[in-house]
């Protein structure tokens, strides 16, 4: 597979057209941002960390019914993949008050739902991607009835894969965000990443936080927690 022009450069990866026009490249950095890209950093390590992790999860996520748009991964920082024009919204599951969620509605942060809660916000970087509800989205022409009501399908379903893989290493899923794309073939499919980049992860027993949160907060450890999730996986699911 040839890697041809670059089609994009986001916060953490770059995407590259393929002699295949129905496949491209991501090729992953070692960077991160948080605070909608306000606050910069990075660890040496963490692209190939995160294309490996999302690749071995994604994998996961199919063996349980879950469509991606997963092909095959072609080095440590490369992983070719279906192309798809990504739905402008990012779909978040939560489990437990964390985060925004807190501050938002004065909810104690550790308090675990009665049942997840989903939102969505608009992929929009100058807006800061602001929440949106179903009826908004539609209205816009973001995605229509069918798009939500089949998103929301694939979220959920995720969750509770996403919820076993993790518990299964020692590992609370507190909240992720992922986003979903239509192939040319007009199928709607998981893409991007799912990676502590995208998810909260806490320790079942300690509540140490597992993920972003350890830059965003400046708790130390970023790429200690990274790698230490990544080793949970690959000894369990061996």
């Amino acid at each position: 597979m040839k890697k041809l022009d670059l089609l994009y450069v986001g916060k953490a990866k770059k995407v590259y057209k393929t002699d295949d026009p129905k496949l491209c490249i991501f090729e992953y950095k070692d960077d991160a941002t948080a605070f909608n890209g306000q606050k910069k950093g990075s660890f040496e390590g963490k692209g190939i960390i995160n294309n490996q992790m999302a690749n071995f999860i994604f994998k996961l996520l199919e063996k349980d019914g879950v469509k991606t748009h997963l092909v095959e991964e072609l080095s440590p920082r490369e992983t070719l993949v279906k192309r798809v024009d990504i739905i402008p919204l990012e779909v978040i599951v939560r489990n437990v008050a964390a985060g925004s969620f807190s501050k938002r509605y004065g909810v104690e942060e550790g308090r675990e739902f009665v049942s997840p809660t989903l939102e969505f916000s608009y992929k929009n970087d100058e807006l800061g991607d602001p929440l949106i509800n179903d009826y908004q989205a539609i209205a816009l022409g973001v995605a229509t009835r069918e798009d939500i009501e089949k998103i929301s399908e694939i979220a959920f379903k995720v969750n509770e894969s996403l919820k076993k893989i993790f518990l299964n290493i020692g590992i609370k899923l507190v909240d992720f965000k992922i986003e979903l794309g239509r192939t040319l073939d007009g199928e709607i499919v998981l893409a991007d990443e799912i990676s502590p980049d995208t998810c909260r992860l806490w320790d079942k027993e300690t509540n140490k936080k597992l993920d972003k949160d350890r830059f965003r907060l400046d708790l130390g450890e970023f790429g200690d927690v990274y790698n230490e999730v990544w080793k949970r996986l690959t000894e369990f699911y061996k």
